[in-house]
Formats: structure tokens, C-alpha cells, sequence
């Protein structure tokens, strides 16, 4: 081992000499070889700097691509397998869809629908191609039949439409309604070619439904119809092709229905547009024409190209829509039906919109002069929207126009026609011409729903100056609401000269002196009354009815009466009294200015009718309870043990007409209508079971039903007003005896004989009204026809009370 604590002896000095001049040289070269080391070692470390530096930039950029290397990488792999999916989902659709061409063409057909004309497939939409005879064959199966066929092409083998109809049940006369709409055309297969018959691809069908009956009525109804319609379906039964040019593309039909409601015959159905580029079948409007015309193409506006009018004129007042067929862009249909409406202004122009206003209330003439002013001061230019709404006005003004210069025999038809035309001051030369046509005319105000007012309105809005518009204003006014209504409105036309208002009282006066009241028309039950207070009741000459010593005295409970425009039932609502003055104009309203009497009807143990004539001396509103008070000569006989008989019933001679159809039986009608009594035994034996007039269990057969109950009296009526017999079963308390198997001791303690109780089924079958309820013991009276009204009206009693139930077409019931 060294030990390296001790260090190494020094060599000797000559040795270290020599060594020195060695070590110099040697340093020497040994200098200059570093200096050359360091120099060449600088410019290395200069070198290799500007390399570092460099090669740091270089590897930024090389990393920075070789990031974006690698996300390219990544992208183009998710482009790949996206591509490579959807090829493969693309495969598989065109598989799938391949294999249903071949095996279920049918589930691929909106194909045909998104690819061009020229590239389409030729396959049936629905089924295998088929001939006339295998079509009629299949849509009997259905319990369809075909209907006449209307040719899409000139050549009718080529392509049609078919409507497809149903037998509707129960039905005697136009009884097939269209349930369908379908186009076929001619198949090209070259397979069935050489058959002898035609096939055909059904290429588009529409199920049908009926319209509301509501909509169909919906022109003739006013705010004070009784009439409102329902929600009950009205069939269509007729498909028909519009003659002539009709807008393009695709053609043009319309189905049809028919339907009387009082004297009109009214028209309804659909619009349906055939789009033979996509074979596409669609409904495009629903129109109903109280005039009974048909939808017609035909130019109306200044757009180039016919509109579709839809006449809904009811009498005097014209009421025609327009409607313009305006593309859109939709691949199966491209077109649809705009109508031209009124409501919104097509120019934001205050003399413009005040014509559309007066436009809208139904005085079309002036709206119509007005307009042509306007569109003068422009030049004649006027937007497209604007020009569709001046030529619609302009529409209904030749109507009005026409009806105003015919010469009228009656004169109230010649006002009324001047009125509509906005022929003011006419109108008034008519109404001074005599007192016989103020009379007239005066019925017409009273009788008018809201039209005529409306007008005056509008005109006065637009023009507060008009004191012929002021007149007509308060003529109307006067007759439907009295005169200090009228004075009310007076006071409130600040444009109202000193000169106008005298001529109005004058005419106010006129007025007066023709009794514009209506006859009394009410209905009411009867109830004797032992003394009377005469702070109860408001009548004009009570102290004069004192002083006859043998009358006596009853109240009547009014059910209904008519205040000259329509019929009010009880309970009364809306009926205020309370001032004096409104009591007044309510007893006129009552028609008791004209006529105070009213007959008093009772029955008698013989059932024979005795009819004792009554004086109208006062009236009183009792919360909703509206009561006469009533006086006769002699006491009326009553016998108010007598069940069988009904309670005394008041009316005036104009109220209602009785209506009495022949009776049949059962089995009469069941020789007429087999279907209809098959399905009304079954429905009365279960009613008369639930009701416990029978007892629960199975019902008998159809014949064990006709033999019991064969011999009851039934009436065939048409109650509902839809043109068709509801049927009216009378049943007395004998007739459900005799269903009862019982011994003579159980006959002697069933109760003593009441009146005869009545079921009403519909043309259907079903029980629209009964007797027979748990809740309440009433009878069916009579069946009338109240006075101005178009239904019948049952007049039913209960509990004493006399009450009137009429069809509601919009909750399908008598109330």
C-alpha cells in the first residue's frame, strides 16, 4: 500500500536543469498549442451557441408540426371511420330498402315523394296493382261500394279519381256518404300487359269525415240566434272536378254535402287539391254556402290568375269569400288557399283603413268610393295586398248596388236594401212616405240582430256629421231599447245641429204614433191567489181593477216569452226592473201595450180542454223569476185531486201552434222500419227496467218483445230539426201492467191509474228524453211549434210548473 500523506523526494538539480530548458521549449510549443486550442475552442463555443439557437428553433417548428402531424392523424382517422360507417349504414339502407321494393313496396313509397319525376320508381302506394273488378271486390269486403269515376287525364283509363262511398244505417233516401277519395292510374307492368284487363296503381287516397254541423250553419247564426249548431257530423256525398281553368299546379275537386235548415238549402264540403309530380291527395278548405252554390273559380283581383268564392250570402247581406292560391314551398304540395281578408290593412294609411272599417260593418258602397278616391290621389299604384282587399270591396259593392236600384214592392225591403247600401237620406224619403210604411219599417228595426246598427255605428265613427246616419241611429234605438236610450244617444252626437235634432223628434214622433209594440207571446203555468197587495206588483191601472168586485184572482209563472226579436226562457237572468221606467218599457216589451189578455187552458175530469180569457194587470221580477199577475170574471173550475189530468197552463193566442202527428203502433212502424223498432225494444224494456218500472234480469227476445209491446202508440216527428223522425213512445200505466205477471190480489193493491209517461229516441235509436227519471216526476204535455221559431218545443210540466225544453244542437239534449 502507498501512503499518500508523504510526498515524493525532489529529483536532482543538473537533471532539473536540463529538464527546465526542455520544460521551456516544450512549454513553448505547449503555449501556442493552447492559444491555437483556445482559439479553435471560441470559435467552436461561438459555433456551437449559434447551433444551439438554432437547432432550439428548428426543434420548436419540428415539434409544432409534428403536433399538427398527429392531429391530422387523429382527424383523418375519425373522417375514415366516419366514411366507413356511414358507407356501411348506407349499404344497409339500400339493402333494406332493395328487399322492401321487392317484398313490401307498400312501406317505401315516400321514395317517390323526394326524388325527381323523372328517376321515379313505378310501384303501387298501397297495394298490388289491381283491376276495376278487384276493386270493387275489395272495397265491398270493407263495406264500401265505388262511386262514379272522374277522369284526371282525357284519356279516363289512364288515371281517375274514385270516390269510395258507405251505406249509411238506418237511412231511406241519400243515404251513401264518401268516406274516401282515392287516384289510381294505369299500372306499366309489363307482366300484366297482356292481360285482357286494365290494372291500376292506387297512387293517393284521403279519408273523409263529415262537417261540424255548426260551421255549416254558421253564416245563418247571429249573437241572438237560438240556432247555434253542434258538433254532430254532416256527411258529404258527392266528389266533383272543377270545370274550366283552375290555378296551377295539380287539379282541383270539391266534395259536397246538403242540408235544409228552414228555408234554406244549404251547401258544405271540402276543397281538395291532386298534386300528380308526388301523387300527393290533400285537403285544402272547408266551405259552406247557405245559398246552396257551389265554390267557382273566377278572376276577382287584379293578381292575373282566378281566385276560389265562396258565396255565403244570407238574404240582403252579401258575404263572399275569397281565397287565392299562393305557392309554397313544400315538396308534396306547393300550393295552398290564402284568403283575402279585411281585417288587417294592406296600407298604413288612415283614409284607407277607415274604409276597410266601414268595409267590415257591411256598407260596401261607400267603402268602395272611398277607396277609389284613394287609389287615384296614388296613380293607380297599390300594393298587390292592397289591390286584393279594394277589389274584394269592390265585389260586394256590386252586389248592394244591384239590390238598391231594384224597385221593392215592400218597404221594408226597400229600406233595407238602401241601408246596406249606405243609402241614408233614400232610406228616410221611404219611412216619411207613409204611416203604413213606417209601420212596416218600424217592425223591421225591431226585428234586426245587430246588422243595421252596426252600420251606423261605423258611418258615424268615420263621419260624426251625418244627420241622416243620426236618424236611422235613433229610429232604431227608440223601437228596440225606447226613448230614453235614444234621447242617451242624442245627447252624446256633439255634431248634432239644433236643425237635425228637431227633425229627429219629429220622426221619433212618427214613430210613436204607429204602436210599434209586438203581439204578446207567453207561456206560463197557473195558481190561484186569494187577495192581492197592491205595493207587489206594477201595473197602470191598479185602482181601477178594485173596483170590480166578482173578478178573481190568479198569478201566472212565466216559462217563456218573445220580446219581439227572440225567445226568453226561465229562469230570467238578465231581466232588470227595478226602475219605473224600465218597467214601463219592460211591460211594452211583454207586448201588453197592444194586448193585455191572456187565455187560461184547464183540463177537466172528461179530458176536455175548457179556455177562459184573462186580463194582464200587473208584473213583478222576483230574483230570476218573472210572475203576472192575472184577473178573471169568474173563478176557473179546477179539480186538483185529479192526477191524470195536467196543471192549468197560460198562454197568449200567438204564442205557440200544437203540433199532433197521426199515431201508430209498434208494429206498424215495425212493418215501415224493421231496423229502427229492432233497436227501439230493447232500449225502452232496459229504461223501463232501470227505472223500476220492470224488473232487472235478461230482456226477452226481439219477437216476445214485439208481441208485448206492439200495440203501444208511437209518433214519427222530426224534433231535432235535422231531417230526420225522432220517434215518440207514449206509455200508459196499463201498458206496464200488463208486462207484470200478477195475481189479481196484487193488481187491486198497486197504485191508482197516473198519466201516460213518453220516451223520444233519435233516428238512431237512442233516448234523447224520458219520463222515467229517478230525480223528478214530469210529463210530456204537448208537442208545439213556438211562434218566429223553426223546432218544435216540448211543453213539459213538473211539479205543477210548465217549463219549455228545446233540441240544443250544441249539447245534443233537450233543455
Amino acid at each position: 500500500m502507498v501512503d499518500r500523506s508523504i510526498p515524493p523526494a525532489p529529483k536532482p538539480y543538473k537533471q532539473n536543469q536540463q529538464n527546465k530548458s526542455s520544460a521551456n521549449t516544450t512549454k513553448k510549443h505547449t503555449v501556442k498549442k493552447v492559444q491555437k486550442n483556445l482559439k479553435k475552442r471560441q470559435g467552436k463555443i461561438l459555433t456551437h451557441n449559434s447551433q444551439k439557437g438554432t437547432k432550439s428553433v428548428l426543434h420548436q417548428k419540428n415539434k409544432a408540426k409534428t403536433t399538427s402531424a398527429r392531429r391530422g392523424s387523429h382527424l383523418a382517422s375519425i373522417v375514415a371511420i366516419a366514411v366507413l360507417l356511414g358507407s356501411v349504414g348506407l349499404i344497409a339502407g339500400f339493402a333494406w330498402v332493395s328487399i322492401e321494393l321487392i317484398l313490401n313496396p307498400d312501406k317505401v313509397t315516400w321514395l317517390n315523394q323526394l326524388i325527381p319525376t323523372w328517376v321515379k320508381f313505378s310501384f303501387n302506394s298501397t297495394e298490388q296493382p289491381q283491376s276495376l273488378d278487384e276493386i270493387q271486390i275489395n272495397l265491398t269486403k270493407q263495406g264500401w261500394m265505388a262511386g262514379e269515376i272522374l277522369p284526371l287525364k282525357a284519356n279516363p283509363t289512364e288515371a281517375f279519381v274514385l270516390p269510395v262511398l258507405k251505406q249509411r244505417a238506418n237511412c231511406q233516401s241519400n243515404c251513401k256518404d264518401v268516406v274516401e277519395v282515392r287516384v289510381y292510374q294505369r299500372s306499366h307492368n309489363l307482366e300484366l300487359q297482356s292481360k285482357p284487363e286494365k290494372y291500376y296503381n292506387l297512387m293517393a287516397k284521403l279519408p273523409v269525415t263529415g262537417l261540424e254541423e255548426s260551421f255549416v250553419l254558421n253564416p245563418l247564426v247571429n249573437a241572438n240566434s237560438e240556432r247555434q249548431g253542434s258538433s254532430t257530423l254532416l256527411p258529404v256525398s258527392e266528389v266533383g272536378r272543377f270545370d274550366g281553368d283552375t290555378p296551377s299546379p295539380g287539379i282541383w275537386f270539391y266534395l259536397q254535402g246538403k242540408r235544409t235548415s228552414g228555408t234554406n238549402a244549404i251547401a258544405y264540403g271540402y276543397i281538395v287539391h291532386y298534386n300528380p309530380e308526388r301523387s300527393h291527395l290533400q285537403l285544402m278548405l272547408s266551405w259552406t254556402s247557405p245559398s246552396g252554390k257551389l265554390p267557382e273559380w273566377r278572376q276577382v283581383t287584379g293578381s292575373g290568375a282566378k281566385e276560389l268564392v265562396v258565396d255565403q250570402t244570407v238574404g240582403f247581406e252579401p258575404q263572399l269569400r275569397v281565397y287565392q292560391a299562393k305557392p309554397i314551398e313544400f315538396i308534396l304540395n306547393p300550393v295552398q288557399l290564402e284568403e283575402v281578408s279585411l281585417q288587417s290593412p294592406a296600407l298604413n294609411d288612415s283614409a284607407y283603413q277607415n274604409a276597410l272599417l266601414i268595409a267590415r260593418s257591411g256598407l260596401w258602397t261607400p267603402a268602395w268610393e272611398w277607396l277609389q278616391f284613394i287609389s287615384k290621389k296614388r296613380q293607380g299604384k297599390m300594393p298587390a295586398a292592397a289591390q286584393a282587399q279594394i277589389d274584394l270591396i269592390r265585389l260586394h259593392s256590386q252586389f248592394t248596388k244591384t239590390q238598391a236600384d231594384t224597385t221593392w214592392v215592400s218597404p221594408s225591403q226597400q229600406v233595407l236594401a238602401d241601408l246596406i247600401d249606405g243609402r241614408w237620406e233614400k232610406a228616410l224619403q221611404v219611412f216619411e212616405a207613409s204611416p203604413q210604411n213606417a209601420q212596416e219599417i218600424t217592425t223591421l228595426l225591431k226585428a234586426d240582430a245587430g246588422r243595421l246598427w252596426s252600420r251606423v255605428e261605423a258611418a258615424l265613427q268615420v263621419n260624426p256629421h251625418r244627420s241622416e246616419v243620426q236618424a236611422w241611429g235613433a229610429l232604431i234605438l227608440a223601437v228596440q231599447y225606447g226613448h230614453e236610450r235614444t234621447n242617451s244617444f242624442l245627447k252624446e252626437q256633439t255634431k248634432l245641429s239644433q236643425e237635425s235634432f228637431a227633425y229627429i223628434q219629429s220622426l221619433l214622433a212618427q214613430q210613436l204614433q204607429i204602436n210599434p209594440t209586438h203581439p204578446s207571446r207567453i207561456i206560463g203555468s197557473v195558481q190561484a191567489i186569494a187577495a192581492v197587495n197592491p205595493t207587489d206588483w206594477w201595473q197602470p191601472n191598479f185602482a181601477e181593477t178594485q173596483k170590480i168586485e166578482k173578478q178573481a184572482w190568479y198569478q201566472v209563472q212565466v216559462s217563456a216569452f218573445h220580446n219581439g226579436k227572440r225567445w226568453l226562457y226561465s229562469p230570467f237572468a238578465n231581466l232588470n226592473s227595478n226602475k219605473t221606467s224600465s218597467i214601463k218599457s219592460f211591460w211594452q216589451s211583454l207586448g201588453f201595450s197592444s194586448d193585455p189578455d191572456i187565455e187560461i187552458v184547464v183540463w177537466l175530469a172528461s179530458g176536455e180542454q175548457q179556455i177562459v180569457t184573462a186580463t194582464v194587470k200587473g208584473i213583478r221580477l222576483r230574483n230570476t223569476e218573472l210572475q203576472l199577475l192575472v184577473a178573471v170574471d169568474e173563478k176557473i173550475p179546477q179539480d186538483d185531486s185529479n192526477a191524470m189530468q195536467p196543471s192549468p197552463l197560460a198562454l197568449t193566442s200567438e204564442a205557440l201552434e200544437w203540433v199532433q202527428p197521426s199515431p201508430i203502433t209498434l208494429e206498424q212502424l215495425y212493418q215501415q222500419n224493421g231496423l229502427r223498432v229492432k233497436v227501439i225494444l230493447p232500449t225502452v224494456w232496459r229504461l223501463l227496467q232501470t227505472s223500476g218500472q220492470l224488473p232487472p234480469g235478461e230482456i226477452p227476445s226481439f219477437p216476445q218483445m214485439l208481441q208485448k209491446l206492439g200495440y203501444w202508440p208511437v209518433q214519427e216527428i222530426d224534433l231535432t230539426g235535422n231531417g230526420k223522425s225522432e220517434t215518440v213512445v207514449t206509455i200508459s200505466t196499463e201498458a206496464i201492467k200488463s208486462l207484470h205477471q200478477t195475481s189479481d190480489e196484487d193488481q187491486e193493491q198497486q197504485p191508482q191509474q197516473s198519466r201516460p209517461r213518453t220516451i223520444i229516441l233519435s233516428d238512431t235509436g237512442k233516448i234523447i228524453y224520458t219520463d222515467f227519471s229517478n230525480n223528478s216526476v214530469q210529463f210530456l204535455t204537448a208537442i208545439a211549434k213556438l211562434s218566429t221559431a223553426d223546432s218544435l218545443t216540448l211543453l213539459v210540466e213538473n211539479a205543477n210548473t210548465y217549463r219549455l225544453k228545446r233540441w240544443s244542437e250544441k249539447n245534443q239534449r233537450f233543455e
